[in-house]
């Protein structure tokens, strides 16, 4: 590998099979975890943990986005320094047709914004 080559570390997260209803529940039931989702469904590409302006600390920052990729709802990645994540929003939507969505949706009413997780 060339210096010039970008490494791409999977961060670890359930197999598709492994994710549970009362886990993704749990990790969308927390108001800045569930913020997260929404701006993460609302966004073009994956976002660096950086691009989220959150009012907490970075060490519970680090906690959101932990709950969030071991229930399986986003997927993490460490490219160089950074830790892109993305949603899991095609094996949601396979294992609990319709549940993301309408997470979405109803976070996102709150907020004026009606763009859902398929929308992307």
């Amino acid at each position: 590998m060339t210096e010039a080559a970008e490494t791409h570390t999977a961060l670890p997260e359930p197999a598709a099979g492994e994710i549970r209803l009362e886990a993704v529940l749990h990790a969308l039931a927390d108001p800045m975890r569930l913020r997260i989702v929404t701006e993460l469904a609302a966004a073009e590409a994956e976002q660096n943990c950086l691009a989220f302006e959150l009012p907490v600390t970075k060490s519970t920052m680090t906690h959101h986005f932990r709950v969030l990729r071991e229930a399986g709802v986003i997927r993490q990645c460490r490219r160089g320094t950074s830790k892109m994540n993305s949603l899991r929003s095609r094996e949601l939507a396979e294992l609990f047709p319709g549940l993301l969505d309408a997470v979405v949706r109803a976070a996102a009413g709150r907020h004026g914004d009606c763009r859902t997780a398929g929308d992307r």
